[in-house]
């Protein structure tokens, strides 16, 4: 993957996982599927460090859903 995909693919995410909730259509775990193939790129810090904050959210979803 290039440093231009990845960089959609993550704004992407931002984008999503802040809009989502664990009712939603489309199930968390395709989300932590994309996270997870984004996760397992060449990431940059600042990269790595965005990726972590989504894993943590969508974390908090899925913790959500499970009560």
């Amino acid at each position: 993957m290039n440093h231009h995909q990845i960089e959609k693919d993550i704004e992407h995410l931002e984008h999503v996982i802040s809009h989502i909730s664990a009712g939603d259509r489309i199930p968390l775990s395709y989300w932590r599927n994309r996270i997870e193939s984004v996760s397992g790129a060449a990431l940059v810090p600042a990269q790595a460090s965005r990726v972590k904050r989504l894993k943590s959210a969508l974390s908090a979803l899925e913790n959500r859903q499970k009560v």
